[in-house]
C-alpha cells in the first residue's frame, strides 16, 4: 500500500506532483492500492478551495488512485493515540514555546499527572512532546542507501499541539499505520520527517516492514499551474520528470504506459530541472497528438488548423499558449499601419472578390496580374496579410490549411 500525501496550503509544486507520479508509477508497478491523503491537519495554513485543485490536477495528468481522505476526519484517533503514548509514559507534557521547529529545551521532561491536572485546571496552554530517541534511527532506502538520523536530529518534537491537533509527522505516522502503508516514496529533504515518522510507528508498535525512497530534490520550485499556463501539457510533463534522473530509458520520447515496462525507481538520480529540456518534450508530445485533436486546443475541430500548428512547431515554438498566439494572430484582424500599408489594402480587397484557387502558385499569380505587383513587391504584404508576421513557415506550406477561412483572415 502507498500514499500520495499533499497539504492544501499552496499551489502544487512540481515536486510534490513528481511524487504523485513516482508513487502513482510504482503502485501500478507492484498491483498495489495508492491512498490519496489531504494533508490539513494546520486549519491555520489551509487554503479554501486546494484540495478540491489537488484532485482537479491528479485527474488532469490521469493519476489514478483507489480512495481518498482527509487527515482531519481522523483528528479523534490521532488524539487517541497521543494520549496513549502520553499514559505509556513515551511522551510528555509541555509548557514550553509551541516552535515546533526549535530545538527542545528539555524543560517539562520531568512533568507528572498532578502536573498535567494543575494545567488543566488553570487552562494553561501545553503540548504533548514525544521523548527523544535513545538512539539513532536507521533504515535501509532504495535510492540513497543506508539512512541514519540521530536522536539529537529528531529531538523531543511535539505531537500534539495546544490546540489539540496533531502535528504533521504524528498525524503521518498513525494515518500510515491506519491504512496499513508499506511503501514509501518522499524527496530528500523530507528524511527527517521519515526518521521521526518511523520513531513515531516504532513507540505505537507498528511492525510492518516498509519500504523507502527518497527522490533527490528538485532546484526549481516552479508549481503545476504555472507550467499549465505556459501551454506545457501533462503528457509532456509526466514524461520530463519521469526522464528526470532515471537511468537507461528505453526512449527520451515517451507515454505514461510505456514508461511501465522499463522506469525503476531505485535507478533515480540527482537530476537538475532544465526549462529547455521540457520545451523540446513538450514540442515532441505536441508533434504526436491527432491534428484533429491539436485543432481543439485553439478551439477548432479542423485537422488542417492541427496541421497548421504543426508548421509553427518547428519555427521555435513549443508549447500550447506559444501555438495559440500564432494561430490567433493569423484570425484576428490585421494592422494595415506599416510601410506595406497600401499593397495590403489592396490585396485585401483583391482576396475578397477572388475565387477559390486551390494551388498557392496560382492564387499568388492571381494576385500578381490583378495587382500590377511584382512578386518581390508581393512577398511582404501578403505575408503579413495572411499570418500577421514578416516570420513564419512558409506560405506555399500555409495555404492549403487556410484556404477555406481566406476571407476571415485577409481583413
Amino acid at each position: 500500500m502507498l500514499r500520495f500525501a499533499a497539504s492544501p496550503t499552496g499551489d502544487m509544486s512540481i515536486q510534490t506532483l513528481r511524487l504523485a507520479i513516482m508513487n502513482t508509477i510504482v503502485s501500478l508497478q507492484k498491483s498495489e492500492k495508492l491512498i490519496i491523503r489531504i494533508q490539513d491537519g494546520n486549519k491555520e495554513k489551509n487554503i479554501i478551495g486546494k484540495d478540491t485543485e489537488i484532485m482537479e490536477i491528479l485527474e488532469k495528468f490521469a493519476l489514478k488512485h483507489h480512495s481518498v481522505f482527509h487527515q482531519s476526519e481522523k483528528l479523534h484517533l490521532h488524539q487517541t493515540l497521543a494520549i496513549r503514548l502520553l499514559e505509556e509514559g513515551k511522551a510528555f507534557i509541555c509548557t514550553c514555546a509551541q516552535n515546533e521547529a526549535a530545538f527542545y529545551s528539555g524543560k517539562c521532561m520531568n512533568a507528572d499527572a498532578k502536573a498535567l491536572s494543575l494545567l488543566k485546571e488553570q487552562h494553561i496552554p501545553f503540548v504533548i512532546r514525544l521523548k527523544k530517541p535513545d538512539v539513532s534511527i536507521v533504515y535501509d532506502d532504495l535510492i540513497q542507501g543506508e539512512v541514519i538520523t540521530t536522536s539529537d536530529e529528531i529531538d523531543s518534537f511535539i505531537i500534539l499541539r495546544a490546540d489539540s491537533t496533531p502535528s504533521d509527522d504524528f498525524a503521518a505516522a498513525c494515518d500510515d499505520i491506519l491504512s496499513g502503508i508499506n511503501f514509501i516514496i518522499q524527496t530528500q529533504a523530507q528524511q527527517i520527517n521519515t526518521a521521526r515518522q518511523k520513531y513515531i510507528k516504532t513507540l505505537l508498535g507498528y511492525e510492518t516492514q516498509t519500504t523507502y525512497a527518497h527522490l533527490p530534490d528538485l532546484d526549481e520550485n516552479i508549481t503545476v499551474q504555472s507550467l499549465l499556463e505556459q501551454g506545457f501539457i501533462p503528457d509532456a510533463i509526466i514524461n520530463y520528470l519521469l526522464l528526470l534522473g532515471a537511468k537507461d530509458p528505453l526512449e527520451e520520447i515517451f507515454t505514461f504506459p510505456q514508461a511501465l515496462e522499463w522506469f525503476r525507481i531505485e535507478k533515480i538520480s540527482k537530476g537538475r530541472f532544465d526549462i529547455e529540456k521540457l520545451r523540446e518534450i513538450n514540442r515532441a508530445h505536441l508533434k504526436q497528438l491527432d491534428d484533429k485533436t491539436l485543432s481543439s486546443l485553439f478551439g477548432f475541430a479542423d485537422a488542417d488548423i492541427g496541421k497548421l500548428a504543426k508548421l509553427y512547431l518547428e519555427y521555435n515554438t513549443s508549447t500550447v499558449k506559444e501555438l495559440e498566439g500564432k494561430i490567433k494572430t493569423i484570425f484576428s484582424p490585421k494592422n494595415f499601419e506599416n510601410e506595406w500599408k497600401e499593397p495590403m489594402r489592396l490585396l485585401e480587397e483583391i482576396i475578397l472578390n477572388a475565387p477559390m484557387i486551390d494551388q498557392f502558385d496560382a492564387f499568388k499569380g492571381y494576385l500578381i496580374t490583378q495587382s500590377g505587383l511584382t512578386q518581390e513587391a508581393l512577398a511582404k504584404p501578403l505575408q503579413l496579410l495572411l499570418i500577421g508576421s514578416q516570420e513564419g513557415p512558409d506560405l506555399a506550406a500555409i495555404y492549403p490549411l487556410i484556404k477555406p477561412y481566406l476571407l476571415e483572415i485577409a481583413s
